[in-house]
């Protein structure tokens, strides 16, 4: 046996293997300790030492869903024959024979269990090949695939935008990319890919889906040479690979993402993301696809145009948006069970899955059909809803209501589909009938009334009673042959039983053999309507994302964007969908803002306080762009935009110290590619550039900065900052504008108005909001101290730390001034403007009692 494992285990070595004994997947070696450490069950050892441990075959879904969470790669090694079968082939001692079946990774799941149904599952191929970079990407869940082109400066933000489970790159390459890297030899060349990819999809050309490049065709190569491998010769289902060119999104790259929180907030969590506060789909699918057009906003007028009209249809339609709401709810995931039934990982319940929703297309067009004068508006995907009444009714004839999910038991086909199939049951049933008549006989006959005929895998059916009554069953002449003896109970044989249950299993395994053939015939109907079917699906979920977002654009006032050709972003009444939804949960208002960005006054400078909601601003008016070339209503009351082909935002702070960066190394790594990448269509938005170093050179980056983006990249843009020095700049680029949050500090309190409002402000209230946070009364005193030294030193000399000449604060204080007046410092610590009448009497007692000592 163990050489069997050992030749199976070096086909796949960097696998953990999953070997297939009886009804348990069996782990050795090293392989059991990582599975035994991940999984946090019990690791045994074999007689000769060996470490071992195994789940159970019928629950293996969950503890690879486990594994592969674990970072693991799992090799199914499977029985490909019957112990009979062996037995048969080689006598008694002959050795099951076994391979492996599949290579289960985290970009190659197809199971329900094991994926986010509200996610895509991207597997990414990277290549290089006539000096570019190619991207082959496919779900094969879904059959989505899709190929590119990148440069080094935009493989991240591809690479970001589709958040792979898990990507390949050919030996020896890394192309500098960051996380789980799976290396793969042999594949990645573009005269493999082209031959593989006409092979797939039975084509003698490429031209009918565009022009691939060699590095595109690498890609490929690689991506069907791992899905090969992984499927063991079976490769799954695929739709025609759709090339993306990469001006046909808005690039966002990956600090932006992470920064904006476009489908996951920074904790990796789905919650408090962009996505998370936007969605409203109903399906699975719908939320995949709101989830990609998040992802990759569009930069095509028309496209968005068309996405847009969709939408309106619905907002306006809320009779027709809410009947197809409501239908949308009840539809399976047909592009999922669709994959798995081409990727030969089908079960009954998939096709009922495929009858079901495909057989709940016909209402869904029919409501639509009603919509005649407004057919354009739907852009084609009403008639994708048909074309299935054959195989619906081949489908609805065949199985049971509510086929099961293992096909081995039987049970799927409907009675009455198959005259020969019910009475090979019938024949079954009426062996049944004489298996219990011939127990009461039994029963009868040897006056055992706890005798029963049972049944199991090794004996068949026999009879079994308690060991106690066994001896009379044991006389020669009693008509049983003795079978087994098990601690409590003896098993026998008898001939009657014997003729009756080669009856019964021989119209089981009949009955089976049918059921499996039909099924096999059901399965190549759907294969021949793959495509159909895929675009089926893909039309629902568009349906269910124009619905959603309709629907949430009725329940907070959202309204239709205008885009238009020339740089502008005039937004009025703009609000941030997270943070307004987070108010609204504690009763709160979210206060909104308008936003006029255009090319006279393309680069707002933002001042004012801590807290006062510039970096919600910031990001508010992104999420509105982001949201607007997605094909979505806004949360504004107007907005027009001038389409954006890059979006950047460097907001927030955070270290890489994995790859040796503090925080601001990777803020000005963020800030150089900004600079490097915005175009005049670029959106870019900035928050306290500078802010990690020494005073003096922060501000002299702010400045430079913000000379850089206003006359050389020339791009909208939003920079929000606390170095007031900079408003200087307004006098003499003529197209900054200087804008402010607005604050107030009331009987000592500051008072946030979150409003943006023309000119800069006239400090930052750090004190103000420091005291808010906590800060010891003693600390504070000193602060303002030391504020009124600075303020004075630059009025005298103009120099930011003029006058300043015992910092460090507290050492050089105490070094070169007099030990302070205990009295003196007690009452620079009473902001007398804060005291309740009852806090002043008790100030003025500590007072006396500071003088008395």
């Amino acid at each position: 046996m163990f050489a069997q494992y050992h030749a199976l285990k070096a086909a796949s070595p960097d696998c953990l293997l999953f070997y297939r004994m009886g009804d348990f997947f069996e782990l050795f070696f090293d392989d059991a300790k990582a599975a035994s450490a991940t999984l946090d069950i019990a690791l045994t050892s074999r007689g000769d030492g060996i470490p071992m441990c195994g789940v159970p075959a019928h629950a293996a879904e969950a503890y690879l869903a486990r594994l592969i969470k674990g970072g693991h790669r799992v090799a199914i090694a499977d029985q490909t024959e019957t112990p009979a079968e062996a037995k048969k082939r080689g006598g008694s001692k002959a050795l099951v024979a076994r391979a492996i079946v599949r290579i289960v990774t985290a970009g190659t799941l197809t199971e329900e269990t094991l994926l986010d149904a509200r996610a895509a599952n991207w597997l990414v191929a990277v290549a290089e090949a006539g000096g570019a970079i190619g991207l082959a990407a496919a779900d094969i869940s879904t059959g989505r695939f899709e190929m590119a082109v990148a440069s080094p400066a935009t493989l991240s933000a591809e690479l970001a935008r589709l958040g792979a489970a898990e990507t390949i790159v050919a030996e020896g390459a890394d192309h500098g990319l960051e996380g789980a890297i799976v290396s793969l030899s042999g594949g990645f060349d573009s005269a493999s890919g082209e031959k593989r990819l006409k092979a797939l999809f039975g084509v003698a050309t490429l031209d009918g889906w565009g022009q691939f490049s060699r590095a595109e065709l690498a890609a490929t190569g690689g991506l069907l040479a791992y899905l090969d491998r992984a499927g063991q010769g079976s490769l799954p289902f695929l739709q025609p690979p759709l090339r993306r060119e990469t001006a046909d999104h808005m690039m966002i790259d990956a600090a932006t993402r992470e920064s904006l929180e476009i489908v996951c907030a920074q904790n990796g969590a789905r919650a408090g993301s962009l996505l998370d506060a936007t969605d409203r789909t109903v399906t699975g699918a719908g939320a995949r696809m709101l989830a990609a057009d998040l992802g990759a906003p569009l930069t095509d007028r028309a496209a968005i145009g068309a996405r847009l009209d969709l939408v309106s249809l619905f907002h306006d339609e809320s009779g027709l948006r809410e009947g197809l709401r409501t239908r949308l709810r009840a539809q399976p995931d047909i592009a999922r069970a669709l994959g798995r039934i081409v990727a030969g990982r089908g079960s009954p319940r998939d096709l009922g899955q495929l009858r079901d929703g495909l057989d709940q297309c016909y209402p869904i067009h029919a409501s639509l059909d009603k919509l005649a004068d407004r057919a354009a508006l739907l852009g084609g995907l009403s008639p994708r809803l048909l074309g299935h009444g054959e195989l619906v009714d081949r489908l609805s004839r065949a199985l049971v209501p509510v086929p099961p999910v293992d096909a081995a038991q039987g049970g799927y086909i409907a009675e009455g589909y198959d005259a020969a199939l019910d009475a090979l049951r019938d024949a079954g049933g009426q062996g049944r009938k004489a298996i219990a008549a011939l127990e009461a006989s039994y029963r009868e006959q040897t006056g055992i009334a706890t005798l029963k005929i049972r049944h199991n895998g090794v004996l068949g059916y026999h009879v079994e009673v308690a060991a106690n009554r066994a001896d009379a069953l044991m006389r020669p002449d009693s008509g049983f042959t003795h079978r087994q003896t098990l601690a409590g109970v003896v098993r026998f044989n008898a001939p009657e039983l014997h003729e009756v249950a080669i009856r019964v299993g021989q119209a089981g395994a009949h009955a089976l053999a049918a059921e499996a053939a039909h099924l096999e015939a059901l399965t190549e109907e759907v294969l021949a309507a793959k495509a159909a079917i895929a675009a089926t699906a893909d039309a629902l979920a568009r349906l269910d994302v124009a619905a959603a977002l309709a629907e949430r654009a009725a329940e907070a006032g959202w309204c239709r964007p205008n885009l238009v050709e020339h740089s502008c972003l005039e937004i009025e009444g703009g609000r941030h969908p997270v943070v307004e939804q987070a108010v609204a949960r504690t009763g709160g208002r979210f206060v909104a803002n308008d936003c006029n960005l255009s090319d006279g006054d393309r680069l707002w400078l933002v001042t004012g306080p801590n807290m006062g909601g510039k970096s919600t601003f910031l990001r508010q008016n992104a999420a509105i762009a982001i949201l607007a070339q997605a094909g979505s209503f806004v949360p504004a009351s107007r907005a027009t935009l001038g389409i954006v082909d890059r979006l950047f935002s460097r907001v927030g702070a955070s270290d890489n110290l994995a790859r040796g960066r503090s925080t601001f190394m990777v803020e000005m790594v963020e800030t150089a590619a900004i600079l490097a990448q915005a175009t005049t269509r670029s959106l870019v938005i900035l928050d306290e550039v500078g802010r990690g170093t020494s005073t003096y050179d922060g501000l002299a980056i702010a400045w430079a900065v913000v000379e850089a983006v206003h006359d050389r990249n020339r791009c909208r843009c939003l920079f929000a900052t606390h170095y007031h020095e900079l408003t200087r700049l307004a006098g003499r680029l003529d197209a900054l504008s200087l804008h402010h949050v607005r604050a107030r500090e009331w009987k000592g309190d500051l008072v946030l108005l979150h409003e943006v409002a023309p000119g800069a402000a006239d400090r930052s209230y750090g004190l103000a909001v420091a005291r808010l946070a906590g800060l010891p009364p003693l600390v504070l005193a000193r602060a303002k101290d030391v504020l009124k030294r600075l303020e004075a030193g630059r009025q005298a000399t103009g120099g930011i730390a003029a006058g300043l000449d015992d910092l460090p604060l507290f050492a050089a204080a105490i070094a070169a001034e007099p030990a302070p007046d205990p009295l003196r410092t007690a009452l620079d610590s009473i902001d007398a403007d804060a005291l309740s009448p009852r806090e002043a009497l008790e100030a003025l007692y500590r007072l006396k009692g500071i003088a008395g000592e």
